[in-house]
C-alpha cells in the first residue's frame, strides 16, 4: 500500500460524523491546489483582504508572530519555516533542514513542519505525520528546538507518548502517533492540539507530555490563550457542517469545554485581535466528497465572535485559509496554496 492510500485510510474514520479526525479530519481540509483569488471580496463594503507574499510550499498551513514582528510560517513540504516582513511582504528563509512531510493528498503535502512558536526568544516547531507504524522512519513526530539554520533538537517525542498513551474515549484510531496540528504557548511550556486522537496535550521545556482535555468527534484545530482561558476551534466531523464548526473555552483544569459560538464551516484557527475574538473558516466542504477533502476554493472566510454565541462575517471569498494572526488591526492568514493575505482594518 503506498502513503498516499495509507493517509486516506488513516484519515477516513476520523472524519466521520459517527467518529472523528483533525481527529484525522482537519488536516486534509487543508489539502487541494486549487484557484487563487485576486482579491477576496468583503460583505457589505467590510475590509478588503490583499495579497502579500506568494511562492511559500503548498500546503503551508501554521503561523505565528515572531519576537521581531515578523510572520514565521512553517512550510511542512520543504522541511522550513519561512520568515516574512510584514510591511513589504519580503521572505526569507528562517531554519530548514526539518523532517520534510512525506505524505500527500491529490498532490498537496500534509504534515511535516506544521506550525511554529516562540519561547524566550527561541524557536520551536511541531512536526507530524513523519512516522508512525503505518509508515516507520528514524524521524520524531514532536517539538523541536530551532538550534541554528540547519540544527534543532528534539525536546518532546509526542509520537511516542501517543503510542504509549493512546485515547481513552472509544474511536476508531488508524495513525496511532496522532496528527498534531497547533502549537500554543503556555505558562512556560506549549499546548498541542492533535485532531486524529481528538485532544489537547500540555508539553513541557523539558519534554514531559500530558493530556490537558480529551474530546470525541469534533476535530480540535487552533488555538489562542488570554489569562486563565484556553480558546479552542473546532472543524467538525465530516461534511464539516457550520453549526459544527464552533470555538470553545476552557480552562487548565477543566473537564469539559464551553462552547463561545458557532456557526462557521469547517474552522482552522482563532485569535484575538486586540479585545476582540476572531476564527479563520477554510470554507464550504464538498457535497458528497471522501474524507480528506479540502473546501471549496474561495469560500473561507474570517469571522468575528459576538457576545450571543454568533459570528458576524468580515472577509468571505478566501482561498482556503489555514492560519490567523494579527499585528495592530491587520489580520494576516496563510493559505494551503503558499500564499500571506493580509486584511487592514480589521480590529478598529
Amino acid at each position: 500500500m503506498n502513503k498516499q492510500n495509507i493517509l486516506a485510510l488513516a484519515l477516513k474514520p476520523a472524519m466521520r460524523v459517527t467518529k472523528f479526525h483533525f481527529g484525522g479530519a482537519i488536516i486534509v481540509m487543508m489539502l487541494a491546489v486549487g484557484l487563487v483569488a485576486s482579491s477576496a471580496a468583503p460583505p457589505s463594503g467590510g475590509p478588503t483582504a490583499t495579497l502579500l507574499v506568494t511562492g511559500l510550499a503548498e500546503g503551508a498551513k501554521g503561523s505565528t508572530i515572531g519576537p521581531d514582528g515578523a510572520l514565521y510560517v512553517t512550510e511542512g513540504a520543504a522541511g522550513r519555516i519561512s520568515r516574512v516582513d510584514p510591511l513589504t511582504g519580503e521572505k526569507t528563509t528562517f531554519a530548514s533542514g526539518l523532517p520534510p512531510a512525506i505524505l500527500s493528498i491529490g498532490g498537496s503535502s500534509i504534515g511535516g513542519a506544521i506550525d511554529v512558536a516562540f519561547i524566550d526568544n527561541i524557536a520551536y516547531v511541531l512536526v507530524t505525520l513523519v512516522s508512525d507504524p503505518l509508515f516507520p522512519s528514524s524521524d520524531v513526530d514532536g517539538i523541536y528546538r530551532v538550534d541554528g539554520p540547519d540544527s534543532f533538537t528534539v525536546v518532546a517525542d509526542i509520537g511516542a507518548f501517543n503510542l504509549a498513551n493512546p485515547p481513552t474515549i472509544p474511536f476508531q484510531v488508524d495513525v496511532k502517533t496522532g496528527l498534531q496540528f497547533a502549537l500554543q504557548t503556555y505558562r512556560g511550556g506549549f499546548l498541542v492540539t492533535d485532531g486524529h486522537l481528538n485532544r489537547v496535550l500540555r508539553v513541557t521545556l523539558d519534554g514531559e507530555v500530558t493530556v490537558l482535555i480529551a474530546f470525541g468527534n469534533i476535530v480540535p484545530t487552533g488555538l489562542e490563550v488570554r489569562g486563565n482561558t484556553i480558546y479552542m476551534a473546532e472543524a467538525g466531523p465530516v461534511p464539516h457542517l457550520p453549526e459544527n464548526g464552533k470555538v470553545v473555552s476552557f480552562g487548565p483544569n477543566s473537564p469539559t469545554a464551553t462552547e463561545v459560538a458557532s456557526g462557521a464551516p469547517l474552522l482552522v484557527d482563532v485569535e484575538f485581535g486586540g479585545d476582540r475574538l476572531y476564527a479563520l473558516s477554510q470554507g464550504i466542504f464538498p457535497v458528497g466528497s471522501p474524507p480528506a477533502t479540502p473546501a471549496l476554493p474561495n469560500t473561507g472566510a474570517l469571522v468575528k465572535v459576538n457576545v450571543d454565541g454568533t459570528f458576524t462575517v468580515i472577509t468571505d471569498g478566501l482561498d482556503r485559509p489555514t492560519s490567523l494572526e494579527f499585528i495592530g488591526n491587520t489580520a494576516y492568514f496563510v493559505t494551503l496554496t503558499g500564499e500571506i493575505w493580509k486584511i487592514d482594518g480589521v480590529s478598529k
